[in-house]
């Protein structure tokens, strides 16, 4: 039967079967009620392995897809950072393949080793915004969503981003041209505003990551004007929550950029009242966390940060204002991440309960994949 519903200001029109709309997939607005509770699924950094790929990822789409989810958020890496499989256009079409499997829409920003990264030796020697630019082209080339059923989405168009068709082996840097950011999402569903933000891992590409890893630099040029408009983005999403009298805003992005001075073998130390990175090294996040804090201040209500990058599910509460004062409104979730030498022992995902009505509007339940228990098996 024909069916409308309203997701971010965009109107879709569609045949949905009554089970839909009685929230198979957690679509329940359409009938009326546009302040339901509902769930979604939020996960990322998988899969890192064969092993991951063809047992624990299949576990995970058929663990979602048991679920009466609206929708789904991955925050970015789809493979390991220095190793096979490669960069190569391969790994996209699988990705489509994974994300097109689940049930609900689902959603994806890029992380590191889908791009940044893929100049390593292990990882194809690619050109790394080339890589992003092909990205941009095979995964973001529609405002729709992956998923058996899609939504819309706003796509941010400008401030430009740039890109590349430079396929030099190795080479991060242009020519260079003016691109959209059309990885840059942004919807609202019942009266919670989300968007994804394309902010990375190793320094947000502004300088090479380290850590042994084989890299031909950052690339300045590329920060620059995409973290200029990843920063528009944000302000725009906070003025569209407000405009909208969202009861809450969630963004969700690929990179752990440190928060404060207690935890340096997962993220940069940062001094948490200044956002400012403590190691001398150039800052790929004070910026962008900067604004951020400004705009979670003037939101007043729930904001959640999602990501990704540092493999090591929690959730906390690690923003400070300049004066040393925690920001009660704002949550980091992470989620949960690859560790290889445990095979599907981190392969699982984290529901988000969402309720309107409620004074925190989010919680979170974290879902251990039954068929990907190693430690202790699923009873």
């Amino acid at each position: 039967m024909k069916r409308t519903i309203s997701i971010g200001g965009a109107i879709i029109i569609g045949t949905i079967s009554i089970a839909l709309a009685q929230g198979n997939n957690g679509i329940g607005g359409i009938n009326g009620n546009a302040s339901a509770s509902y769930a979604i699924g939020l996960w990322g950094d998988l899969p890192y392995s064969a092993i991951q790929e063809t047992v624990g990822l299949p576990n995970l789409i058929d663990d979602m897809n048991s679920q009466k989810l609206a929708f789904t958020v991955h925050d970015g890496d789809l493979k390991t950072g220095n190793a096979a499989p490669i960069c190569d256009d391969a790994l996209y079409l699988r990705a489509l393949g994974w994300f097109n499997a689940l049930d609900a829409p689902a959603i994806f920003t890029p992380g590191d080793n889908d791009w940044t990264d893929c100049d390593r030796p292990a990882n194809g020697s690619f050109n790394s915004l080339e890589r992003l630019q092909h990205e941009r082209q095979v995964m973001f080339s529609t405002n729709r969503s992956f998923g058996e059923h899609t939504m819309k989405a706003e796509v941010q168009s400008t401030p430009s981003c740039v890109g590349t068709t430079n396929t030099t082996a190795g080479s991060t840097a242009g020519p260079y041209f003016p691109t959209p950011c059309v990885e840059n999402r942004r919807w609202t569903f019942h009266k919670v505003t989300f968007a994804t933000v394309n902010v990375q891992g190793t320094c947000n590409n502004i300088c090479s990551s380290g850590g042994g890893a084989p890299d031909a630099g950052g690339d300045p040029t590329e920060y620059n004007a995409r973290n200029a408009a990843d920063i528009a983005w944000l302000q725009q999403t906070f003025d569209e929550a407000k405009a909208k009298h969202s009861a809450g805003l969630m963004i969700v992005w690929q990179a752990d950029p440190g928060w404060d001075l207690t935890d340096a073998t997962r993220a940069p130390l940062r001094n948490p009242t200044t956002l400012a990175e403590t190691d001398g090294q150039p800052d790929g996040y004070q910026a962008i966390l900067s604004e951020l804090r400004d705009l979670t201040i003037d939101f007043r209500k729930p904001v959640v940060l999602v990501h990704g990058d540092s493999h090591y599910f929690r959730i906390d509460k690690p923003f400070l204002d300049s004066q040393g004062r925690r920001l009660e409104n704002f949550t980091r979730v992470e989620t949960f991440g690859d560790h290889q030498e445990n095979g599907d022992n981190d392969v699982h995902w984290l529901k988000a309960l969402i309720d309107p009505q409620s004074r925190d509007v989010f919680a979170f339940q974290p879902q251990i994949v039954p068929a990907n228990r190693v430690a202790v098996p699923s009873p």
